[in-house]
């Protein structure tokens, strides 16, 4: 679709650094007391009627988002994986029109013997129901 004097060609609603405390991991200790984790999600989302209208109504709405995100994060898991994959299929769920999601979620600090910023797990992610 060609809009003004450029064609978009797609469209994301990013969310960079999201922190939360959050109680996931596999050691007992982990879940017990917690940790800090940060979340980056970049979810592809039709922008051209945003971009033509300047209306929220139109877009992605990134608070509402972070609260997807944010219920799923206070849900304790052992896996990060399991935890983006949750925030992914929820995001999906409550937002049809999201075609594919990119997340990162990283654990700070990991319980292991090493000075480590972060580990953590990144998923691409399709919504098939889009296709």
């Amino acid at each position: 679709m060609r809009i003004m004097s450029y064609e978009l060609k797609s469209g994301y609603v990013i969310l960079n650094n999201v922190r939360f405390h959050a109680r996931h991991g596999v050691m007992p200790q982990e879940r017990a007391t917690g940790g800090e984790f940060i979340v980056n999600l970049k979810a592809k989302y039709p922008l051209l009627k945003a971009v033509e209208s300047d209306d929220v109504a139109d877009t992605l709405n990134y608070a509402d988002v972070f609260e997807i995100i944010n219920k799923e994060m206070q849900k304790p898991s052992c896996l990060l994986e399991n935890v983006a994959g949750r925030i992914g299929k929820s995001i999906f769920e409550a937002m049809p029109e999201v075609t594919a999601i990119d997340i990162t979620v990283a654990k700070t600090n990991p319980p292991m013997r090493g000075d480590i910023e972060n580990a953590a797990v990144e998923l691409h992610l399709i919504n098939d129901k889009t296709f």
